[in-house]
């Protein structure tokens, strides 16, 4: 039995480990990509605009607060992060309005790689079945993963990406005031998590944003 769970477990890993590797550091990459071309060079001198998954890792975010979840709730909702690309806001061109691209580019990459795992779907209905198989799991883990991954930055709560942008959408003295949430942004997040909020509110959001992904690339 425990021979069964240990290939169960390899089997997971050799699913997930591409889409979550390439979720997590093209989102990252993609928010250093969009500060260098608005004026903020600080990640790109850091060597944080990278491909290398090794440079975004984070400790607690990325292993700890995963595999406690799993542990303890059993898996049915994942929440995990990177090590955030830093980003000189006052460096930008224009901060206020250019803060909303920079932010925007994290989720808009997880949307490119949801259609990207879309074709590799169904690509594998094209080739052998020993390979269109895994490739297919591997794809499906792909939108579903990058799916999550967009809807929960777009939550309106700093420093998620969703915050950032509402900062910058904010007349000013809103912008400052509801900015000053951030230190509390984690905190909150973590306690809607294992309250049940959190999923409750991002599953019907995930799942509606997979159907419309599946429905473009007719996939069902």
């Amino acid at each position: 039995m425990a021979m069964l769970d240990l290939n169960a477990i390899i089997q997971a890993v050799a699913v997930l480990a591409l889409p979550v590797i390439f979720a997590i550091t093209l989102h990252e990459a993609a928010h250093g990509y969009a500060a260098r071309h608005f004026g903020d060079p600080t990640a790109w001198l850091a060597g944080r605009i990278s491909l290398n998954p090794l440079r975004h890792i984070d400790l607690v975010g990325t292993l700890l607060i995963p595999v406690a979840i799993l542990l303890f709730s059993g898996g049915s909702f994942l929440f995990g992060y990177a090590k955030p690309v830093p980003v000189d806001f006052g460096r930008l061109k224009k901060p206020k309005q250019d803060m909303l691209w920079v932010a925007a580019a994290g989720p808009a990459a997880n949307l490119a790689m949801a259609c990207f795992w879309a074709l590799m779907f169904k690509f594998s209905w094209a080739v052998p079945l020993y390979f269109s198989v895994p490739l297919a799991r591997m794809a499906e883990a792909g939108i579903q993963i990058n799916c999550v991954l967009m809807v929960l930055n777009l939550i309106p709560l700093p420093p998620l990406d969703g915050g950032r942008i509402a900062v910058s959408l904010l007349p000013h003295r809103a912008a400052w005031q509801f900015a000053r949430l951030e230190p509390w942004g984690f905190p909150i997040l973590l306690l809607l998590l294992f309250t049940g909020i959190l999923g409750a509110v991002m599953n019907p959001l995930v799942i509606g944003a997979e159907r419309i992904i599946e429905s473009i690339f007719g996939l069902y």
